[in-house]
């Protein structure tokens, strides 16, 4: 339902005209996350084609200043020319198994699945886990590394931000594994609950529009 609001404006020639914005008596229904999937990594190609057309948590991870604004900017224009590396290969080879280990002592599921956000189709996050748990969205994210963690790093805080953001998720299960010489120094990976932050989410957003605004300003111009 609806209801339209009459406001009074009086023009350059002194005519009085009136404008009848419609305003909403409720909110909108927020769309399902489900419905709001655009790709699964499983199609690594169709996956990538659709991270290109917007900003992806990955992206946002690096937003902490005006100088990296402008080379996450550059990377999304030109390509980074990161291939990869030995520790990328070893997350991406225990992340299968960390993942079945968070669904069976945390009941959230792996997922493969691109979203979009309801606010912003070029909002866009791959988390690599979620569920609902007593009616409430959660997700997990899943990290290797060869560093003991004094706290989590800030990147990894905004990159889960930004997963909850797009989702519409209120907490997030961090779940990250040290390992020496790429062995797994426990036996379980740590764990952490990150609770969902309006604040810096708002900031987030801002930058991330600050980035598509740079990238489509620059797509502009070479046409």
């Amino acid at each position: 339902m609806r209801l339209r609001r009459f406001v009074r404006a009086r023009g350059d020639n002194g005519v009085v005209t009136f404008v009848q914005p419609t305003l909403s008596l409720w909110d909108e229904p927020t769309p399902s996350h489900r419905d709001r999937i655009l790709a699964h990594s499983t199609d690594r190609v169709a996956w990538l084609r659709a991270r290109s057309t917007g900003v992806t948590a990955t992206d946002v991870a690096r937003l902490s200043s005006e100088r990296s604004l402008a080379a996450v900017a550059y990377d999304k224009i030109n390509g980074s020319g990161f291939g990869g590396n030995a520790y990328t290969d070893h997350g991406n080879d225990r992340e299968p198994e960390i993942a079945r280990w968070v669904q069976a002592n945390h009941g959230i599921s792996p997922s493969a699945a691109l979203f979009h956000s309801a606010h912003h189709k070029a909002h866009l996050a791959t988390p690599d886990g979620v569920a609902e748990i007593d009616g409430v969205l959660v997700l997990s994210e899943i990290k290797t590394t060869s560093s003991l963690w004094k706290s989590v790093p800030r990147s990894y805080l905004r990159q889960v931000w930004w997963q909850q953001y797009v989702l519409g998720a209120e907490r997030t299960l961090l779940v990250w594994e040290q390992h020496l010489d790429f062995v797994p120094v426990a036996p379980e990976p740590r764990v952490q609950w990150i609770e969902r932050d309006d604040n810096q989410i708002h900031v987030l957003v801002g930058l991330a529009n600050q980035l598509l605004a740079r990238v489509r300003n620059h797509g502009s111009r070479t046409r």
